[in-house]
């Protein structure tokens, strides 16, 4: 069986889109037309990719959050004794965004031509990570699929979750930063120049402060959409370059080098590895190979460089603690953890731990950064709107004392 995009008319005249199974397009237009609907387009939904040229660009990924409540609901469906099968069409049913519920039932049409979960997720590269779909063949593979997918359902949740932290709490500064730029755009560009030319046609000398302000509200008169095109073209420039591999390996080791900034990359890079690793090595992976997938979900170009020299190591005999030191890395506390768990045999719990403590350690880092970001944002708002107030204020205050 196959899915089907259709649009149809209903008995009012409306149309109506969505999308069934069946074994060929013949039948699905016989169940439109028994629930006396009139199709209009019957396509099926991979055949419809492949005529755009453009197809690729217009693939849509699943989000963090509705791939962990996927993954939940495969996993309690499969534990619950129900059919690969049928528990993907049970998924399909249950959600109501359109593009998943298409991507479900496509998967769910590969499964019943034969082929494995894992084989048919790959077909979907775009949605689904190597580290998801490498879990999920090794689940498939042990025979404990439920297990895994309610681990990988975890570690989409935490994932989540993490995000959505940060992003609460940068919401407040961000949005304060904005309207501080605007409130200050708009003094300069509005307030002062209106004021101030009542004082300039009296042919009153303006203080120095007057002076400076004026001088930048011209300039942003003048010249702000200009720097506005070049802050676009700049970011423009920066994104093409970026894909440049000699060059994003430059940024990324200027990044680590950074005073702050690359503790943090560097801290949030190793939780990750951690918890992937952990996650397919717990699922049935090989070290090695779990390292190899591990590693590919590190964005920094030059810790990922030195984690595939690890992994060669390893592949070679050596110990996952000593070939994780020698990436200059993993803070100590760390790789103290992974060495006596591979000493002791639970590998496992302590890379689970370890990345547990990591992402703590930064979301209390980024909390607290955001926490003091808040303050220094109002009284860096509050010192440019008193200069301004001033250098409003002192021609008037000038000329009172003339006039008395």
């Amino acid at each position: 069986m196959a899915a089907f995009e259709f649009v149809a008319l209903d008995t009012k005249g409306k149309q109506k889109k969505g999308v069934l199974e069946a074994d060929s397009a013949r039948q699905v237009r016989q169940q439109l037309r028994d629930k006396q609907w009139m199709p209009l387009s019957v396509e099926v939904t991979e055949q419809k990719n492949k005529k755009s040229l453009f197809g690729n660009l217009f693939k849509r990924s699943i989000g963090v959050y509705d791939l962990s409540m996927l993954t939940r609901q495969l996993a309690t469906l499969i534990g619950a004794g129900l059919p690969i099968e049928e528990a993907l069409k049970a998924a399909a049913d249950q959600n109501e965004k359109k593009h998943l519920k298409t991507m479900m039932l496509d998967i769910r049409s590969k499964v019943l031509e034969g082929h494995s979960l894992a084989a048919s997720l790959n077909e979907f590269d775009y949605a689904f990570p190597k580290l998801y779909r490498a879990t999920v063949a090794a689940g498939e593979h042990a025979g404990h699929l439920d297990t895994v997918l309610n681990r990988l359902a975890d570690y989409t949740e935490r994932t989540h979750e993490a995000q959505s932290k940060i992003k609460t709490a940068a919401a407040y500064p961000i949005i304060l930063f904005v309207v501080a730029i605007l409130i200050v755009v708009v003094l300069l560009t509005y307030v002062v120049p209106d004021i101030v030319d009542v004082f300039v046609k009296n042919g009153q000398e303006l203080p120095g402060l007057t002076t400076a302000m004026i001088s930048a509200s011209d300039f942003l008169m003048d010249k702000g959409l200009y720097i506005l095109i070049a802050l676009f073209v700049l970011f423009a420039g920066f994104k093409w370059r970026m894909q440049k591999e000699s060059f994003k390996r430059k940024v990324h080791a200027l990044l680590l080098r950074a005073p702050f900034l690359g503790k943090m990359v560097k801290g949030f890079s190793t939780s990750r590895y951690a918890s992937t690793l952990a996650i397919l090595n717990s699922s049935g992976v090989p070290l090695v190979e779990a390292m190899r997938i591990a590693a590919q979900v590190v964005n920094n170009v030059v810790i990922k460089e030195r984690l595939d020299v690890a992994t060669q190591q390893v592949s070679e005999g050596g110990a996952l603690g000593s070939a994780l030191e020698q990436t200059k890395v993993f803070p100590p506390m760390m790789l103290h953890m992974i060495a006596s768990g591979e000493t002791s045999g639970e590998l496992d719990q302590m890379l689970e731990r370890t990345a547990t403590t990591q992402e703590n350690d930064l979301q209390n880092t980024i909390t607290t950064l955001v926490s003091l970001f808040q303050p220094i944002m109002l009284l860096a708002m509050a010192g440019m709107v008193i200069l301004i107030i001033a250098a409003i204020m002192m021609p008037i205050v000038n000329m009172s004392k003339m006039l008395g």
